[in-house]
């Protein structure tokens, strides 16, 4: 069972938690909807602007399907996570009257402010300068405290730490808590509902919360994970590398979702597990896939939620090559986007 607080000790999920959180936030949070894609409206998408990439005539996998998470509350996965959280304190009488804090890019602190809100409990939450103004706006909706302290995600959680420790509110996390983790992991469980025969997972990650559950999930059910991260913020990838959790610099055109300076414990866990590959992709191919997006799909997604697609767009070496009859879903995990800079696209074409 995993403990309330946070502990160094904790440092793997095991499925048991996935199924735990499944109880206790079925109803309270969105079923994901999958959507059946043509590969050869990627592989199209891809030639139409590089030409034949790596050489390949083909589309570039056998079964592709989106699973659409940014209709989740909020417009994230996040939800998931927050209220696992939450629904944990109250159960175990253990959310106190200064509520709850979190230090965010943006998708963290929305679903904590509306997790709290349902519960009825105060939310106060940490943000970052880059976190961008449609989700600032879009907490104070929710009725959250909204305090913008530092330029990077470490200076926000710096100041959501002191503010814990000196008003007594629980301290939430964007991704390093086992609970956010577990409750990410139940998207696993219904892709896999939803999916039968699937082979292969593609999620982006930051810090790793997502990517942890979806992993701890997906080898339960025998399913490969595909772990992309932007070539500058690789934190993840870094720590496979290192052997440890490491500090990396970050600068990407995701940063706001992505830009956590170390990953997990529980990522780096993940990560060690059968059937996980860890990609990279530069920053000019998750634009290219978020532009494919609304191009071939009108969706509109953040960049952290077209680095996933990218890793099966890219061209070599970057991203994950599939095999042809390899049955695949692609999390878009957020929309929490100004859609502004997609409308070129459209224009060009009237």
């Amino acid at each position: 069972m995993i403990p309330l607080s946070r502990s160094n000790e904790v440092q793997q999920l095991t499925y048991d938690d996935i199924k735990a959180a499944t109880d206790r936030i079925t109803g309270h949070v969105r079923p994901v909807a999958v959507a059946p894609v043509d590969p050869e409206t990627v592989h199209t998408a891809l030639t139409d602007r590089l030409g034949a990439p790596d050489g390949r005539s083909e589309a570039p996998c056998g079964e592709l399907w989106f699973a659409l998470e940014f209709l989740q509350h909020t417009g994230s996965f996040k939800a998931r996570g927050a209220q696992n959280f939450i629904q944990a304190h109250r159960e175990a009488k253990t959310l106190p009257d200064a509520g709850v804090t979190i230090a965010s890019g943006g998708n963290a602190g929305l679903a904590c402010a509306w997790a709290a809100r349902q519960q009825g409990v105060r939310a106060t939450v940490f943000l970052p300068t880059v976190a961008p103004a449609v989700k600032v706006a879009k907490l104070r909706e929710l009725g959250a405290d909204v305090r913008v302290v530092g330029a990077e995600y470490a200076e926000a959680l710096e100041a959501c730490t002191e503010f814990a420790a000196t008003t007594g509110a629980l301290a939430s996390h964007a991704y390093d808590h086992p609970l956010i983790a577990a409750g990410a992991g139940t998207l696993l469980e219904e892709i896999h509902t939803r999916i039968p025969g699937l082979d292969t997972v593609v999620v982006s990650v930051g810090g790793g919360g997502l990517f942890a559950g979806v992993a701890t999930a997906a080898l339960h059910h025998g399913i490969r994970t595909v772990a992309v991260e932007p070539e500058n913020c690789r934190a993840l990838n870094a720590a496979v590398e290192a052997g440890r959790p490491v500090d990396v610099p970050v600068d990407s055109v995701a940063i706001d979702s992505l830009g956590a300076r170390r990953a997990t414990a529980l990522a780096l866990h993940a990560a060690r597990q059968e059937g996980v590959h860890s990609v990279l992709v530069p920053d000019s191919e998750i634009v290219r896939a978020r532009q494919t997006l609304w191009d071939h799909h009108r969706v509109a997604v953040e960049h952290a939620a077209s680095t996933a697609l990218a890793a099966l767009t890219a061209p070599a070496p970057h991203g994950y090559r599939p095999s042809g009859d390899e049955k695949i879903a692609v999390v878009l995990c957020g929309a929490n986007t100004d859609p502004s800079d997609l409308a070129p696209a459209l224009t060009n074409r009237s």
